[in-house]
């Protein structure tokens, strides 16, 4: 079931969304915008964020400047809100780009930020993995965000999604490319099992948690309807591209040396190593365990099930936007026809 079309829900009230420029926040500004907020989009660099305003009515989505580091900023773009979404969050760091800043004290800076203003209608996005015991650096700065989110905000609710997947993805559309460019595609922990899940599908549940159909307080996480191994998803990339190409499945330990080499790489070239060959070690740690969603989860209905979304599959999605990979794109067809 996907979100209703009413215009009423947020009835002109101000949601601020924190990280909405990028890929999963255009879809949640889309969603907000649909059910009637008024949508404040903050972020550092609000004349990259113009793609965002034919989202809405005339109006209806306006970007302004924030920065984590700069609580008077925050608490700006807070001002006059009723309701927050923090998506801001980082893959890897680079620079200045730590896990620590962003992805625990930047949750810090807008919680607090949120409940100095009186906000309580608060929807933090996490990830599944998130855990303060973690080996890596991101899980742990994850379980920090959601522990400071929720120290300052009892009621907020926090969505924990597996990989995210949709037209502008880092997942599908790196590994479609590796296929293109090169005949070997190198993965880590091939074994290791992942829930996909619908960018779409995502934005509908902060959708429907601002509109109370979650459970104040609680942690929901976020799946598609289908586990596989990375491997298997890798299978599938080659399949939708018609790509022959040998997959090298490496042990984590040869893994962690080839992050090591490409980091030390990057930073000597001043970050001009091509992105698409960058690993981390902390992203190996990552991929020794599953990226689903727990069977007590799904016990306790903190699903996207439990919010009344049916979540859409891989199949469905994926192919849409792949085809550009194959040898002759979209023409593809009409070439096996001739």
């Amino acid at each position: 079931m996907r979100g209703d079309n009413s215009q009423s829900i947020g009835a002109g009230r101000v949601v601020t969304v924190f990280g909405g420029s990028g890929f999963v926040g255009r879809y949640v500004v889309r969603a907000l915008a649909r059910d009637g907020w008024r949508v404040r989009v903050a972020c550092r660099r609000p004349d990259l964020a113009f793609h965002l305003q034919p989202l809405g009515g005339v109006g209806q989505v306006m970007a302004v400047q924030a920065n984590l580091r700069h609580p008077d900023s925050v608490a700006a773009a807070l001002r006059g809100a009723e309701a927050v979404v923090n998506l801001v969050g980082i893959l890897a760091e680079t620079g200045a780009q730590k896990f620590a800043s962003v992805q625990a004290g930047g949750a810090r800076a807008v919680a607090e930020a949120a409940k100095t203003a009186g906000i309580s209608n608060f929807v933090h996005i996490s990830a599944i993995g998130a855990d303060p015991q973690s080996r890596s650096a991101y899980g742990r700065s994850k379980a920090e965000g959601e522990a400071a989110a929720r120290g300052a905000i009892p009621s907020a609710i926090i969505l924990r999604p597996s990989i995210i997947f949709g037209p502008e993805d880092d997942f599908f559309n790196r590994f479609a490319t590796m296929a293109r460019y090169f005949p070997v595609v190198p993965i880590v922990g091939g074994q290791t099992k992942f829930q996909p899940v619908y960018v779409g599908d995502v934005a509908e549940a902060v959708a429907a948690a601002l509109k109370g159909r979650a459970n104040a307080g609680e942690t929901y996480e976020l799946g598609g309807p289908e586990v596989k191994s990375f491997a298997e998803l890798i299978d599938y990339v080659l399949k939708v591209t018609e790509r022959r190409r040998r997959v090298l499945k490496l042990s984590f330990g040869i893994g962690k040396l080839v992050a090591a080499f490409t980091q030390l790489f990057t930073t000597l070239s001043l970050g001009l190593f091509p992105r698409l060959l960058r690993m981390t070690r902390d992203q190996v740690e990552l991929l020794k365990k599953d990226n689903v969603v727990s069977e007590a989860a799904k016990a306790e209905c903190r699903t996207l099930e439990g919010l009344g979304i049916r979540p859409q599959s891989i199949e469905a999605i994926v192919p849409t936007y792949l085809y550009r990979y194959r040898e002759t794109g979209q023409y593809q067809a009409q070439r096996l026809s001739a």
